[in-house]
């Protein structure tokens, strides 16, 4: 089988390369940390002007056409750069969810502002007993003459206080954990009734604990049909995560790749430590595993671009796995063969384990996807 991309995937491949090396470097990166957003809006807005924002979208959404293939390669830049910029939380859960079920209105308004750059968006959907189980939703929705009231609590909303507007799923019906009664409101983050609390994550993002307490929404601000969003839900978080394993697979070969530098210039015993056979059996593990998930990264991508079905859903859990065993695997081992510098600040070796660590518990840690596998075997 073919992997090599076309001429146009190429370009966009070198494209955000050439940001990375020349625009964000890992100083730079350092001190966008510190700023009040924790990224920079002039990038946001460069992302937009190159057409980034709008790459995952049809062009009959007011996109540029491109697939999952496409996000996986900026996706795997963005890891190698440890970009911090919301692109996960704004442009492929929120835009992706807009794009599959908004009205012509609704694309209007808001996913042509999100491609634009002129608005930012969050999918609040963590509940914080849910345990990763997306039909486990406690906040509810009761219908009213005019629209809905929504009571209820988010947990770790990605891009939370960066965002104008949140997508929020809510039980409007049935019982917590069905999957059926599900639905999806967009709702605007100045709402009176809405109660944010933000924080700084251990990989330096952005979230926030976000409280509804009677917040009324009108019928116009419900995204798709009443009580069925739970396979939309699904469907999204799926391609979310193919979009974070490819970011994992630029972390580990960033790792990897200052792993081997460091053992052929660190001196032990007379020698580079790249030279004691027991580390280079590591390094070659480390390299294994990398090889491993990018190679089911590009299977994710490939499946989620021909439909989404149960082959897709399992090369997805089985993505996730891989992404979790082997970035931890690489993460530690970069760690320990750069001693005990490996941690600290100073150095992006710990930064690149800290984001994948994070990436793990993202959507489904190990054991869940696990789980979700063996199931649908």
């Amino acid at each position: 089988m073919d992997f090599a991309f076309s001429d146009e995937q190429t370009l966009l491949q070198d494209s955000v390369q050439r940001f990375i090396r020349n625009d964000y470097s890992f100083i730079e990166r350092q001190k966008l940390l510190l700023t009040d957003c924790g990224f920079s809006r002039e990038n946001w807005q460069s992302f937009a002007d190159l057409g980034w924002l709008g790459l995952s979208f049809d062009e009959s959404s007011g996109g540029f056409g491109g697939g999952a293939i496409e996000t996986m390669i900026v996706m795997e830049e963005f890891g190698k750069g440890l970009v911090v910029e919301p692109y996960i939380s704004c442009v492929i859960l929120a835009g992706k969810l807009i794009e599959s079920a908004a009205t012509a209105a609704q694309k209007e308004a808001y996913l042509a502002a999100i491609i634009s750059g002129d608005l930012m968006a969050a999918f609040a959907f963590v509940e914080p007993k849910a345990r990763y189980n997306l039909a486990d939703i406690s906040t509810r929705g009761e219908e009213t003459a005019t629209g809905y009231i929504i009571n209820g609590h988010k947990g770790v909303v990605l891009g939370g206080p960066s965002a104008d507007f949140l997508i929020v799923p809510v039980r409007t019906s049935g019982a917590q954990q069905d999957t059926d009664g599900i639905s999806l409101f967009i709702v605007d983050k100045a709402h009176g009734g809405i109660a944010c609390r933000d924080y700084i994550t251990i990989d330096g993002m952005r979230a926030s604990e976000v409280v509804f307490a009677d917040v009324d929404v009108g019928v116009d601000a419900i995204l798709g049909e009443v009580g069925q969003a739970y396979s939309l839900i699904e469907q999204v978080i799926d391609y979310a995560i193919m979009a974070i394993g490819a970011e994992a697979v630029g972390a580990m070969d960033v790792l990897y790749q200052a792993t081997v530098e460091y053992c052929k210039s660190r001196q032990q015993f007379g020698q580079p430590i790249g030279k004691f056979q027991v580390l280079q059996h590591r390094m070659v593990d480390m390299f294994v595993e990398y090889e491993q998930t990018k190679s089911l990264v590009y299977m994710a991508a490939m499946r989620l671009d021909e439909g989404y079905g149960v082959l897709t859903k399992k090369s997805v859990s089985g993505l996730k796995v891989q992404v979790g065993k082997g970035g931890r695997f690489v993460g530690q081992g970069a760690v320990q063969l750069h001693g005990g510098m490996g941690m600290t600040d100073e150095l992006n070796v710990g930064h690149y384990f800290k984001r994948l660590t994070a990436i793990d518990t993202l959507f489904g840690n190990v054991d869940f996807h696990l789980q979700k596998y063996a199931t649908l075997m």
